[in-house]
């Protein structure tokens, strides 16, 4: 939940609740040394969706949405359930995200945005893509995964842990919620190389966590309420679309990345898979995350 500098704090209301979003301070040096073209609303909006997890929020792109400031209105929200946004106090389901995401989009943007998203978060702007094709101009996706695709069941072991009323915000404060709970998620589970968490992201993920009320969006991640199989929906998709992939994504195959692209090689005009990565290579190699969406860009 750390906030990049030059970077400033704003919120849109949506049906369930305020999402907070972050986008460049147009007052800072940097923006007034600008041209005027550059600094003005006639910017296309580029739009950095996180995905799900404890901790989740807009930090997991803020090593790389700073890098798109020159040439787009970038825009970073916190989800509805995750960050600095409003927290619901009950489970979570696909339409409270759908939803949101598709009332942030049209009240954001003026035109259609360019729509930066990762796991599950893709696989839910997938869906408002094939409803809502005008909001969008583009879409990049990294590894974009309803968590049930192609028939297979959404595996979690601690999804029947966490089905258990009073255990399941137990479980979710003593091995999420807390310091080594979030460090050892990311280590084992998220990044391919441990020694690229740093104190700094774990600080993040550990300020989002311990939100009031942010067990409901996470344990709701957990029980696989949120799960679909977004298989059945890429063959509508017509925004033209980019996936990219971290070769060690352990939650979800990077062979999943070739077989979405066979759904619809109409509408997905490029596939890369990042070697040397996890689930989040936006922040194991923000540089090398950040060449691959300008290639992305250039293509779409």
């Amino acid at each position: 939940m750390l906030q990049p500098p030059s970077f400033r704090q704003d919120s849109i209301a949506t049906s369930l609740g305020t999402i907070v979003y972050y986008t460049a301070d147009r007052t800072t040096p940097l923006a007034a040394s600008m041209p005027e073209d550059q600094s003005s609303q006639s910017q296309p909006s580029i739009v950095f969706l996180h995905g799900f997890g404890g901790g989740s929020s807009a930090y997991e792109w803020s090593k790389v949405y700073p890098a798109f400031v020159p040439e787009y209105r970038v825009v970073a929200p916190d989800l509805l359930g995750w960050g600095r946004s409003n927290h619901l106090t009950r489970p979570y389901q696909i339409e409270d995200y759908l939803t949101t995401i598709r009332e942030f989009l049209e009240q954001v943007s003026s035109t259609p945005a360019i729509v930066v998203a990762s796991s599950l978060t893709a696989a839910f702007v997938v869906r408002v893509a094939v409803n809502h094709p005008r909001l969008m101009r583009s879409l990049i996706l990294s590894a974009p995964t309803g968590l049930a695709d192609f028939g297979q069941p959404y595996e979690n072991p601690l999804a029947q842990i966490v089905s258990i009323p009073g255990v399941d915000r137990l479980l979710y404060s003593t091995a999420i919620a807390n310091p080594l709970g979030i460090r050892t998620f990311l280590e084992q589970r998220q990044f391919a190389q441990a020694n690229r968490v740093s104190p700094e992201i774990v600080d993040a993920y550990l300020a989002s966590a311990l939100q009031p009320n942010a067990e409901y969006s996470a344990l709701s991640f957990v029980r696989g309420d949120l799960c679909f199989d977004l298989a059945q929906y890429f063959p509508d998709l017509s925004v033209p679309t980019a996936i990219l992939w971290g070769r060690q994504a352990q939650l979800s195959s990077p062979s999943l990345a070739q077989r979405f692209a066979e759904l619809n090689p109409r509408a997905i005009k490029a596939v890369e898979i990042l070697e040397g990565v996890g689930l989040t290579p936006q922040l194991e190699l923000p540089a090398v995350t950040i060449g691959v969406i300008r290639q992305f860009l250039a293509e779409l």
